[in-house]
């Protein structure tokens, strides 16, 4: 008897302490997501009719309207009180480049083309902006990290004067791993983080080197996506920042430090001690603005829980694209398909599973269609600045950026892999459809940061962004490979990015929904909040945040 006691007590025991785990509840519901359905919204959405989608548009105006029409067919509620909106105050700059820089090296002074050697912008509402003989200064990689005991800017004022930084940071293709991530991006490495401490530091101007593999796309990308008309958030009390922000590409980057007698720059950067080099040169380009100032929106719809209405779990896509531009192969309109037509669809596919199921899930489900992802990520930041949903009574964020347009996909990649228990989850689903989880393959290009559940996961809501991407079902890694890369080099950002019926196998858009759905599902049905991993520097916000929750 004595024996038999104990058994049922470590039994008990162990039934009550997995409670508390992520395995609450055991819930399933097969649902089938419908290609036909995920066709039609893909033909319209990437239709050119939408005209890119691009805030401030008519393109806008018919995506957000389409949006509103779907959700409100499904029978989901508005999100934001009545509405299924939620106003996103933008202004809207566009810059004309002066078409040289000049760079004044003691008795002599070259000139660099706009476009071809250099792109620059401002985030500054202002007309008329300048480098005027600004000096410039090697900064390395431009980066201030007390963690990792690290400061580019140690020992030297750059007010008013203009730095030039290397892109990523300083862990990447050092083959060491214990410096900063090794080849794994950190926040420290992307260029809006570089912007912000150039702009902390003082600093008139901030040119970023541009490579191609460091930054995680070519020379193309910087020329599309930071000329013509820039988006930012319309802040009454705007923080400091550079007159003038941009890129320079390698080849005049490396001129300049050759003038400068700086060598192996690169090398260089990555020592520790590293310390800001005066390079003895100074700046000048011109910027001319044209401001607008309007409103963009989020999309929102709401299925309210049955038990737990106030606690929510989050779905994010973003609508938006580039608009249209120059001609190019006949073309001028920056369609997204991929980037992100797919992510939107699947969206709407999952939304309306959950609408039409019979037994509706206990926590509430919210979805949110964000905009202005392509200028900066700017929706998904307002509505982390603003949220509808209080962060501590958000479960967690579900974010959806391009899904596999190739067919089903044996992998589920998740980028950031390790930064929260929604990997156990993801992973449960991954292995019931027979595929194997995989960390992001290529950790250096840091999409992390890249895309909108980062700005969820910087307000401590634990964030999940996977999708299959790494190998085919039957086809195989070599043939996902090819398919990357063509898209890389000729699609992404670009007019090429279009639909392409005879070409695309949505059965991979298909397949990632219904894992996303139910990893959805199961967090809709228990009544534990997923964590973020110790070490990750999400975990310290979400802690004050849930410990506010319990007083």
């Amino acid at each position: 008897m004595k024996n038999t006691a104990f058994t049922l007590m470590c039994i008990l025991i162990i039934l009550f302490t997995s409670c508390d785990s992520t395995t609450t509840t055991t819930e399933t519901v097969d649902v089938e997501m419908d290609t036909v359905t995920i066709d039609r919204h893909l033909s319209i959405l990437a239709s050119d009719e939408f005209m890119g989608r691009k805030p401030f548009t008519e393109g806008e105006e018919k995506t957000v309207h389409y949006l509103e029409s779907e959700l409100r067919a499904m029978g989901l509620r508005p999100g934001n009180g009545d509405s299924y909106f939620q106003d996103v105050p933008l202004v809207e700059i566009t810059g004309y480049q002066s078409p040289d820089m000049t760079i004044r090296i003691r008795n002599t002074t070259k000139a660099f083309k706009a476009n071809e050697d250099f792109v620059v912008y401002s985030e500054r509402v202002e007309e008329e902006l300048a480098l005027d003989q600004s000096e410039l200064v090697f900064a390395g990689f431009g980066i201030v990290a007390p963690e990792y005991g690290w400061n580019d800017y140690d020992g030297l004022n750059v007010e008013g004067k203009t730095v030039i930084v290397m892109v990523n940071d300083p862990g990447f293709g050092s083959g060491d791993d214990k410096l900063f991530k090794g080849d794994e991006m950190t926040y420290y490495g992307r260029w809006t983080y570089k912007y912000e401490e150039a702009a902390r530091q003082g600093a008139a101007g901030v040119l970023i080197v541009h490579e191609t593999i460091p930054a995680g796309y070519p020379w193309t990308v910087v020329q599309s996506s930071w000329t013509g008309a820039k988006l930012n958030l319309d802040d009454p009390n705007p923080p400091y920042k550079c007159a003038i922000q941009g890129w320079i590409t390698r080849n005049m980057a490396g001129e300049l430090f050759n003038d400068a007698d700086i060598e192996n720059h690169s090398q260089l950067a990555k020592t520790a001690g590293f310390k800001p080099i005066l390079m003895n040169m100074n700046a000048s380009v011109e910027l001319r603005n044209e401001v607008k100032r309007d409103m963009s929106k989020n999309v929102v719809a709401l299925l309210p829980g049955t038990e737990q209405k106030d606690e929510y779990i989050i779905y994010s896509s973003h609508w938006d694209h580039l608009g249209t531009g120059d001609v190019v192969d006949g073309d001028s309109i920056y369609n997204g398909a991929h980037d992100n037509a797919t992510g939107v669809t699947g969206m709407l596919a999952i939304a309306e599973a959950f609408a039409k199921l019979e037994k509706k899930p206990k926590r509430s489900l919210v979805f949110i269609f964000v905009t202005a992802e392509e200028q900066g990520l700017l929706g998904s930041a307002f509505y982390g600045q603003n949220p509808i949903y209080p962060p501590n009574q958000t479960v967690a964020n579900i974010n959806m950026d391009g899904l596999p347009a190739y067919g089903e996909m044996k992998d589920l990649t998740i980028t950031g892999y390790g930064q929260s228990e929604l990997d156990e989850y993801a992973k449960a689903e991954a292995e019931k459809q027979g595929r194997y989880i995989i960390p992001d393959p290529d950790p250096g290009k840091g999409y992390f940061f890249r895309s909108d559940h980062f700005n969820f996961a910087k307000v401590g809501i634990p964030a999940l962004y996977a999708s299959g991407s790494f190998e085919h079902m039957t086809k195989g890694k070599e043939f996902i490979e090819e398919k990357t890369q063509e898209y890389l080099a000729y699609k992404y950002h670009r007019q090429g990015d279009n639909y392409e019926p005879e070409e695309w196998d949505l059965k991979g858009i298909a397949l990632d929904a219904k894992l996303l759905f139910n990893v959805g599902y199961r967090l809709a049905n228990e009544s534990y909040f997923p964590q973020w991993s110790e070490g990750s520097e999400f975990k310290a916000k979400r802690d004050a945040d849930m410990s506010l929750k319990k007083r």
